[in-house]
């Protein structure tokens, strides 16, 4: 195993550990909005410091990008964290959200973690290496049509500028698959769309934290990203698709029609 995704790993079962703790107890948790439901926690802070604890006795000279704290250091080594991904579903008792670790090398994506603490499923990758589920190797299903296919999505829920474009690709595309399922942790829809539990994945206005380790986790069990736009932007625009290459190419193909 890759020594730094070693580290990221026993970062996001520490803080997986750490949000646990808290699932009874959510009641009593200090929680603020950042933005229109937009919502953070303590557990999501506490989570986030035990991650970059981690990571800087480690690493101290890597750079790292989080999601509650920001960005710390400017290093050929980047680390993009999001330490509970699905914040909101954790504080309505919602059981689907995880921690995300993306590790970048001079922009590239090289490790990534997604860790389920609930179910206590570990997604991994390696740039290379393959991606793996519990040390098992995944692949992207073999799905090649929409039609039987299940996808996977992201309602807007803050910024609705996108609102209107989101309703009318909703609209496409439920008559031309077998369904569409909305979890509220991108990073977990990435993972599955890795494992093949979901077959494709769309969605706009993600953040760098919420890809990048479903990110590599997709390349590294054979499918494939692109922008909504059809490009290779998505880490910036955070407008996303994702699936095998068939899948992928025919969502595409619906969204632009």
């Amino acid at each position: 195993m890759h020594p730094m995704l070693n580290i990221g790993i026993r970062a996001a079962h520490a803080a997986g550990d750490n949000i646990v703790r808290y699932v009874d107890r959510i009641e009593g948790l200090e929680i603020d909005s950042k933005s229109r439901n937009d919502f953070v926690s303590e557990v999501d802070k506490q989570a986030e410091a035990i991650i970059i604890d981690h990571i800087r006795k480690a690493y101290p000279d890597h750079g790292i990008l989080a999601e509650e704290s920001g960005k710390h250091g400017n290093d050929t080594y980047q680390w993009i964290i999001d330490p509970l991904d699905g914040t909101t579903n954790f504080l309505h008792g919602f059981p689907q959200f995880a921690v995300s670790i993306g590790l970048l090398h001079k922009g590239v994506f090289d490790q990534a973690i997604v860790y389920d603490p609930l179910r206590q499923e570990l997604f991994t990758a390696s740039k290379g290496g393959g991606a793996n589920l519990n040390n098992r190797r995944i692949r992207v299903s073999k799905q090649k049509e929409l039609e039987g296919a299940l996808i996977g999505t992201g309602f807007p829920y803050g910024d609705m500028d996108n609102l209107d474009n989101y309703l009318e690709s909703f609209r496409k595309l439920c008559p031309v698959t077998a369904g569409i399922r909305r979890s509220g942790s991108a990073a977990l829809d990435l993972a599955y769309v890795a494992c093949g539990r979901l077959d494709g994945f769309w969605e706009y206005n993600l953040k760098k934290w919420d890809i990048a380790a479903g990110a590599l986790l997709i390349l590294e069990s054979g499918g494939i990203l692109s922008d909504i736009d059809k490009s290779d932007n998505y880490m910036s625009s955070g407008n996303i698709v994702a699936g095998n290459t068939r899948i992928s190419t025919q969502l595409l193909d619906v969204l632009h029609s």
